[in-house]
């Protein structure tokens, strides 16, 4: 079992999730949890950068007793694509992932536009 990430740009998760579909991995989980990233450094003062909201993504991946770990960092004003195209349970993680940490994925196969959970709150865990 290989208990390390590679660590992948958000705009290359489809590329990844066809890649390992291909290789005749299945989606076994999707996860998110909520981090600290850096901003834009260029406009930090005293060499300390800013840290701005953001979510950290894990996908993993499994094939017989292989297991592969992707993770991303997705900036609250950024987007993310949807997998669902290429793994179609993916649609569970991905409204789950919109609806309690406020991650923006984009073409979600079948999108329950912010209604699969009834929570209290909004985004709760956000």
């Amino acid at each position: 079992m290989n208990a390390e990430f590679k660590v992948i740009d958000p705009a290359q998760v489809i590329d990844v999730a066809q890649k390992y579909r291909f290789e005749g991995y299945r989606l076994m989980q999707q996860c998110a949890t909520r981090v600290e990233t850096d901003g834009n450094p260029e406009n930090a003062m005293n060499g300390e950068p800013e840290k701005v909201p953001a979510c950290e993504l894990v996908y993993t991946f499994g094939k017989g007793l292989d297991m592969e770990q992707v993770k991303l960092t997705v900036r609250d004003d950024e987007e993310v694509a949807s997998i669902s195209s290429v793994f179609p349970n993916a649609f569970l993680y991905e409204n789950e992932m919109h609806d309690l940490f406020g991650v923006k994925i984009t073409m979600i196969s079948l999108d329950y536009q912010g209604n699969f959970y009834r929570t209290a709150i909004e985004t709760p865990f956000k």
